[in-house]
């Protein structure tokens, strides 16, 4: 499949894949006769599987990491890249349980936002008014 296919595919600009590829994001991509990207099933795993990792916030650095150890000795490099993968798992779980928390706050203000609106315009109401009238003085 060419590169325009598997732009279209993933949603992923040729520029994004090339830079996959250049970086060591992904193994090389094999060409064809012509010298073009020629991707197989087995360079979409592996465009498939960055894209997933860059989505959660896996950083290039900890994906390059993960590709140089896959290529260097893919058996050997198991339990350290898996290690990769925990590391990032732990992360993306720590994001999630903060963005969990926002999410409950910001329910629980929705929830009580006409409560909360009603009291504290009651309570400011005065205030502004003073503000207002202090300022309408100072023009005059």
């Amino acid at each position: 499949m060419n590169i325009s296919a598997v732009s279209k595919k993933f949603d992923l600009s040729p520029d994004t894949l090339r830079y996959y590829e250049r970086e060591g994001l992904i193994p090389p991509v094999h060409r064809n006769e012509s010298g073009y990207r020629d991707y197989d099933n087995y360079d979409m795993n592996w465009i498939y599987f960055v894209k997933c990792m860059r989505k959660a916030g896996v950083s290039v650095e900890s994906m390059i990491e993960y590709t140089n150890l896959f290529l260097k000795n893919r058996e050997g490099t198991a339990e350290a890249r898996k290690d990769i993968l925990r590391e990032q798992k732990a992360e993306i779980e720590e994001k999630i349980f903060d963005l969990q928390q926002t999410l409950d706050y910001l329910n629980y203000k929705i929830d009580n936002f006409d409560d909360h609106l009603k009291n504290f315009e009651d309570r400011l109401d005065p205030y502004i008014q003073r503000k207002l009238k202090k300022e309408n003085n100072d023009q005059k």
